[in-house]
């Protein structure tokens, strides 16, 4: 699984000019969290609780990536 790094805000500015580059980022960001869900997956029941938890942080942090990325005028029009 590869390490998890926070997008800078300059790889903002750039996903939401560079389609390429935004598809990239996107990819690798999903294939990380994907990883990260899979192994909370395998984890003991006993800790299932705080996984749970761990799998919906990490959804809605996806989401939020998605949003930032795509920026402030399509947040707004996806809203209406």
């Amino acid at each position: 699984m590869a390490a998890f790094a926070p997008v800078t805000n300059a790889e903002l500015a750039q996903a939401r000019l560079d389609p390429g580059f935004r598809q990239r980022l996107l990819e690798h960001n999903l294939e990380v969290l994907l990883a990260a869900l899979q192994k909370l997956r395998n984890v003991a029941p006993a800790q299932a609780t705080s996984s749970a938890g761990q799998m919906r942080e990490a959804v809605e942090l996806a989401v939020r990536l998605a949003e930032l990325i795509q920026g402030p005028a399509k947040r707004s029009a996806g809203r209406s």
